[in-house]
């Protein structure tokens, strides 16, 4: 059995999200009822705690993630002390970390200590990518409000004024949306760091440093990049003919799991259409669609998640360089209910590898080599 990049082998059992047939799940809810009906705050919830919360839980869970959000000044301190060209995705890697030091409750690995930290840590990460931007732009860290949403809080302090109620439920979908996805890299990397039993913090640098490979993270910039390049529908066929001459990789299609089509991608294609209307660059939209149309007929693949998200976070107003970092701000959510499971029921996780190399290699002494 060829068992290269672990393709196809079952390594745990999880209860967090499942794909079967197609339809991606949450805790056993389909995520199209959750992407229409549902908020993100909702839906961590859900994901930590395996139900649906009361409105009083949800009430609770708001004022914890508002209460949170705020940083330690040595932590803005650090944030203002990094190189500005450094990529956002390694200071959000490296400011995490840092925030480990900052947390007496660190190395107590009870349930509850670590339920309070997945709390910290999902309410801080999303104030430290919108602090990163604010920094580079010349601006001062903004903290959460406690009028405002999770994805309300974001916009705000990313941007400095009261977000526009469209912007706020199309960015509260792709969290959604981006929230948890079964055993894929980076929560794989999560739940092997704490399956060492290494705390939390740990369990999410690891992962943060895991969707920072373009493999996984990081689509979507490349997508928002080539619809630029393209700029006009015009040029799409000669555009991506040549791509596909030169075996150039068109990213933000095909995906390993799904082979029907991204169930996500559906509601990202509804925003993006919604949103470049709204923000008068429609072209964006146009153009994604007849690549989709191509690609679909020259090579048989569906978009998945990231493409029509570029043109989704572009509307928004959101930087390139920022579409994996607020992916992150969405798979804390997966990735910490990974990592309370990993540690309810835990296992170190340590797989053989078939050995393809030499045998019986005989030892030469140094003089004689």
């Amino acid at each position: 059995m060829n068992v290269t990049g672990l393709e196809g082998i079952e390594v745990t059992q999880s209860a967090v999200s499942s794909i079967i047939d197609g339809t991606l799940a949450y805790r056993g809810i389909n995520i199209d009822d959750l992407a229409t009906n549902s908020t993100y705050e909702e839906v961590i919830f859900l994901l930590w705690n395996g139900r649906l919360p009361t409105q009083e839980e949800l009430g609770d869970l708001k004022q914890k993630l508002v209460e949170y959000g705020t940083l330690p000044e040595p932590i803005t301190n650090l944030l203002k002390s990094l190189p500005h060209d450094v990529y956002p995705m390694d200071k959000l890697r490296t400011t995490v970390s840092a925030l480990s030091l900052f947390d007496t409750h660190t190395k107590d690995m009870s349930r509850e200590s670590n339920y309070h930290k997945a709390l910290k840590i999902q309410s801080k990460i999303s104030t430290i990518v919108a602090a990163i931007q604010r920094i580079n732009d010349g601006e001062e860290i903004l903290f959460p409000k406690s009028e405002y949403s999770f994805s309300q809080n974001f916009l705000y302090m990313l941007k400095g004024t009261e977000p526009h109620q469209i912007t706020v439920e199309s960015l509260d979908k792709a969290l959604i949306l981006h929230a948890d996805h079964e055993l894929n890299a980076s929560t794989f990397s999560a739940r092997v760091t704490v399956a060492t039993l290494a705390d939390i913090y740990s369990g999410i640098v690891s992962a943060i440093g895991t969707l920072s490979g373009p493999l996984h993270g990081g689509a979507n910039e490349a997508v928002m990049r080539m619809l630029e390049e393209i700029n006009d529908i015009e040029n799409v066929e000669t555009y991506i003919s040549e791509a596909l001459f030169t075996n150039k990789k068109i990213m933000g299609f095909g995906h390993r799991v799904y082979k029907t089509g991204d169930p996500r991608a559906k509601h990202l294609k509804v925003m993006s259409e919604a949103l470049t209307e709204l923000t008068g660059q429609r072209n964006f939209y146009d153009i994604s669609t007849k690549i989709e149309d191509i690609i679909k007929s020259e090579k048989g693949l569906l978009p998945n998640v990231d493409f029509y998200s570029a043109s989704v976070y572009h509307s928004l107003d959101i930087p390139k360089n920022l579409f994996t970092p607020i992916f992150a701000i969405s798979r804390t959510s997966g990735w910490i209910a990974h990592i309370l499971e990993q540690y309810d029921n835990n296992r170190l996780i340590r797989p053989r590898a078939s050995y393809v190399g030499a045998q019986g290699t005989e030892y030469t002494p140094i003089n004689q080599r």
